[in-house]
């Protein structure tokens, strides 16, 4: 019997991503998929209210009635899309079949990102869903090193000994593989070339009842080393799944006491896998016993609205996002190139003190091809709306080292575009679009033309005024 297949994620949907994970469903469920136009529609109700669900068109498989996203939000180092595969929407009760982390980034932009501060969400979500099939799904926009560098190689095989599949990224398979025991992992980390002067290196030393990880968990005053604690976390569950039932004892972290706090992410999996820190005592962590919940709160909710409806009904699209809680994107050039948004003209200066050199970056950048327009957006929630308008001041390092420099002969406009509240009227003419809280859509007379036209085509495909 068919049923539908329910994809939960934190980040703005896309097309691409989507039918890489309809096709793998289909192959493990051993069913042919048909793939073709895939289109995001959010469905609204016969009174044109958004119902909060997006409904994917252009994916057949005579397995799946129905393709459903909705933007979900996790109570700690969530994953980014969890798939459920049933006819009822999700609850926090139900199951899925896969975790999926996605990941633009390669070690061209950074050896820690793409392996090491991920690591913690598949490590972490063994404690709710212990039997999830687990992938790494890397989306690369930008060429990938011809060579893997020794921390990439160190994460990959440790993500695969515990089972985690990697996709999307091409790998030297005799080079790529799992470890077998513990040994080969504390002989690979212990020969990686070691940090500048300074750093505290990971190390690993092996006693007769107990291996000693050597990494600093320490940064601005509490537990909050993300690199570090990605590392750590990921070697620890890596040794417990290769066999090694003794102890786990990290050393040189540099917290003291006062910094170790129950709720945080690193403690809750310390208490999972029985990982202790060297002259302290681990608090035992109380976990939430949900691991996701809809989101009712962000700003996103709106970004993201207005994003799917421009790229699915007109012929405008993004060429920068970077919705609250999400990963960065990259700012399309008008010659297709994929370019890193810098955080400051000049990082010298900037570290020398001077705040000035932050470029403040849009939520979400439109470009209406036909009027020769970018619409550069700040979200925020309703309540936060005169703080928004007030952002929309900062844009002027952005636009002059981006949208100006690959778009000279476009109009730039700013706009605000707000979720939240029951209001059914916009009150500011810095604000173009309302999504508030009960699903009405509240377009302002002042807003871009390609939002009136991208929200007119969805009411009329749905067939509502």
């Amino acid at each position: 019997m068919a049923k539908n297949l329910w994809i939960l994620t934190e980040e703005r949907p896309k097309a691409d991503i989507i039918g890489i994970i309809f096709q793998r469903f289909a192959e493990d469920y051993k069913s042919a998929c048909f793939i073709d136009n895939i289109r995001i529609l959010p469905v609204l109700n016969n009174d044109g209210i958004f119902t909060f669900t997006y409904e994917v068109k252009g994916l057949d498989s005579k397995i799946v009635d129905n393709v459903y996203l909705k933007i979900v939000s996790g109570n700690s180092s969530f994953v980014d899309f969890l798939i459920f595969y049933q006819e009822h929407q999700p609850s926090e009760c139900d199951v899925p079949i896969y975790a999926i982390e996605e990941t633009k980034t390669d070690d061209s932009e950074s050896r820690n990102t793409g392996v090491f501060q991920r690591a913690t969400k598949f490590v972490y979500i063994e404690y709710y869903y212990p039997k999830i099939k687990k992938i790494m799904l890397y989306n690369l926009q930008i060429k990938q090193k011809e060579a893997a560098t020794d921390t990439n190689i160190f994460g990959t095989r440790c993500l695969l000994a515990l089972g985690v599949e990697i996709m999307g990224k091409h790998q030297d398979s005799s080079i790529m593989k799992p470890f077998n025991s513990v040994d080969e992992i504390i002989e690979f980390k212990n020969s990686m070339r070691k940090p500048p002067k300074g750093n505290v290196p990971i190390n690993l030393k092996k006693s007769e009842d107990k291996i000693q990880i050597s990494g600093r968990l320490w940064k601005s005053g509490s537990l909050a080393h993300d690199p570090n604690i990605g590392a750590l976390s990921l070697i620890s569950a890596t040794l417990r799944a290769l066999g090694w039932n003794k102890k786990i004892e990290i050393t040189l972290h540099e917290l003291s006491q006062n910094q170790i706090k129950p709720k945080n992410k690193f403690i809750k999996i310390a208490n999972r896998f029985e990982i202790s820190l060297e002259g302290l005592n681990i608090p035992i962590s109380t976990e939430r016993k949900d691991y996701w919940h809809y989101e009712v709160n962000s700003e996103k909710l709106g970004t993201i609205f207005i994003h799917i409806v421009v790229e699915n009904f007109s012929k405008g699209m993004s060429v920068y996002e970077n919705h609250a809680g999400c990963e960065r994107g990259y700012f399309i050039t008008s010659k297709g190139e994929h370019l890193v948004v810098q955080k400051y003209i000049d990082k010298a200066a900037y570290k020398a003190g001077d705040k000035k050199q932050i470029i403040h970056i849009p939520d979400l950048v439109i470009i209406d091809f036909s009027r020769a327009k970018i619409i550069n957006i700040e979200g925020k929630q309703y309540r936060t709306m005169l703080q928004g308008i007030k952002d929309l001041d900062n844009f002027d390092a952005f636009e002059k080292f981006y949208v100006k420099k690959h778009y000279p002969d476009y109009k730039i406009i700013r706009t605000v575009v707000l979720y939240g509240g029951t209001q059914t009227e916009i009150e500011k003419i810095e604000v173009s679009f309302l999504l508030n809280k009960n699903g009405d859509l509240i377009i302002s007379c002042s807003a871009p033309e390609i939002f009136k036209e991208s929200i007119s085509n969805l009411k009329d495909y749905w067939h509502v005024n």
